[in-house]
């Protein structure tokens, strides 16, 4: 079996997370231009979160996060790996078919419980009739997710991440040929483009596992050992899945009351979520197969050169990506959104929702470096205390903020709950022996990392100032954010290089190994 080259494997999942998190923005750029911020875009947004909670909850979060370690060691061990995955494939599409037959007609109150302000609204409808197409999805995209790790327990990396790709080629396509639409049928051509994209991802990454000789099978349910401990595993995870949908859905109520903030809200967040996929979706995928079979095989000493690493690389392309996100927000937004239906009007409160999430997101991400952590030993249960501490935390915030800074209340939660998060996981890991431990070289660069992202934030700063005319004309802007952006990187990796914190030439010699 082929060991994980991490660096390697890390920037190919980054490169195709990349690819889909750019095809994304272009996707919420074109549904911002065709729809703005109105009725059927925040319908057609709650109506696509739906699958998208329940996916986090049942595949890529509860299941896969016990089904992941279980099977890579099972590869590690030469065990009947395959037979496990089919077994798993097998228990969570039954229990998926059933929970999909409940869904649909169940879709009022599911709107209702994501978006309480659409009560006696045109919202609702909308988002009920779009809902009720857009669930079938779950079906597909969590058999997928299950496949996809399978090949990444076993080192077979490009696939899965390559597949998101699928489903934001086909929006932009929906997009584009429903051009002239009224609004309301492009909404329903976008639903029922998320089920062409489930069905389109679950056979690429079936055939990459075929091709990859992976003979997982979906067969008749059966109840055995192996799928007992899984639940076992899995059920503390499955909990913790749904404290954090409780917290995306108090974000999204609060955001509800206040029209407009929905998209508003996510629209930032797909700014932020482009370097958090491209970093933590990234590092989370390849460093929990390895810090498993590391585990399995007793290699304390790679385990904490993985983790450090892995922390190490996702802080020095996250730390600059969060200031960057908060020095220039309204240029970000004002030139990558405003067009059509979105507005000035739509510039300034999206902007500060930008501000508030690029103060989380170095968080956001250390919580895939250190969740593994706790995975690889088959821990679910103390993740999920922790994320109970943190529900709180953005209850207390969004709720009680709401009255005070309207919907930013909602953005606020998320980014203190996120950073409470990190905190008890990264104190809770303090117990964990050598593996878990920081090395002398994480905490030299750290700080090192952190002062060339700062100078880095001065630059644009400046820079954003000095240009401030040509990033407001429409012939010009374009081109001088990208010489913002692109002086912000130089200047990084410059400082960045000078002072210590980012050896270049490291990070090729590790892509070779």
């Amino acid at each position: 079996m082929r060991p994980i080259r991490l660096a390697a494997a890390f920037f190919a999942v980054g490169a195709w997370t990349f690819a889909s998190r750019i095809l994304g923005f272009v996707r919420d750029v074109l549904i911002a231009a065709f729809l703005g911020a109105g009725p059927v875009a925040e319908a057609f947004l709650i109506a696509f979160a739906l699958p998208n909670m329940f996916r986090r909850f049942f595949a890529e979060g509860a299941f896969n996060t016990a089904f992941v370690p279980l099977y890579a060691k099972k590869l590690e061990a030469g065990e009947d790996a395959d037979g496990f995955a089919s077994d798993a494939m097998s228990a969570l599409a039954g229990v998926l078919v059933v929970f999909t037959a409940i869904a649909i007609p169940a879709m009022p109150f599911l709107v209702l419980a994501m978006a309480g302000g659409f009560a006696d609204d045109s919202r609702m409808a909308l988002a009920v009739d779009y809902g009720r197409i857009v669930f079938v999805y779950i079906l597909f995209i969590s058999l997928a997710a299950l496949v996809s790790g399978a090949l990444n327990a076993a080192g077979r990396f490009w696939a899965a991440a390559a597949a998101p790709v699928l489903l934001n080629v086909i929006l932009v396509t929906v997009l584009v040929a429903s051009a002239g639409a009224e609004d309301v049928v492009q909404g329903r051509w976008l639903a029922w483009g998320v089920v062409a994209a489930g069905m389109a991802q679950l056979g690429f990454v079936w055939v990459a596992a075929f091709r990859a000789g992976l003979g997982i099978r979906l067969r008749r349910p059966r109840w055995t050992p192996e799928l007992k401990r899984l639940a076992i595993i899995a059920a503390p995870a499955a909990l913790a899945g749904g404290v954090v949908q409780v917290n995306l859905l108090v974000g999204r109520q609060v955001a509800s009351w206040f029209d407009g903030a929905i998209a508003w809200l996510n629209y930032a967040d797909r700014l932020y979520q482009l370097p958090l996929g491209v970093v933590g979706i990234a590092i989370g995928v390849v460093l929990l197969p390895d810090l498993s079979r590391r585990l399995r095989a007793g290699d304390d000493a790679g385990g904490r050169q993985a983790f450090n690493r892995a922390g190490e690389l996702s802080l020095a392309l996250t730390l600059p990506a969060a200031v960057a996100l908060m020095v220039i927000a309204e240029p970000l937004v004002s030139v990558l959104f405003q067009r059509g239906a979105f507005g000035a009007e739509d510039v300034a409160p999206t902007a500060a929702a930008l501000v508030v999430y690029g103060a989380g997101l170095p968080a956001f991400v250390l919580q895939k470096v250190l969740q593994p952590l706790y995975f690889a030993r088959e821990d679910t249960r103390t993740p999920f205390r922790y994320a109970v501490a943190s529900m709180l935390v953005n209850a207390g915030v969004a709720i009680g903020l709401a009255p005070l800074v309207g919907f930013l209340a909602a953005a606020l939660g998320t980014t203190l709950a996120a950073w409470a998060m990190v905190w008890l996981l990264w104190r809770g890991a303090r117990g964990m022996g050598q593996a878990a431990a920081l090395d002398e070289r994480f905490r030299r660069r750290i700080i090192r990392i952190l002062a060339a992202a700062l100078v880095m934030g001065a630059a644009i700063a400046a820079a954003a100032a000095a240009l401030e005319p040509w990033l407001a004309a429409p012939g010009w802007r374009y081109g001088a954010l990208a010489l913002l952006v692109g002086l912000g990187g130089a200047v990084y990796f410059a400082a960045a290089h000078l002072f210590g914190g980012l050896r270049l030439g490291e990070v090729r010699a590790a892509l070779r190994r």
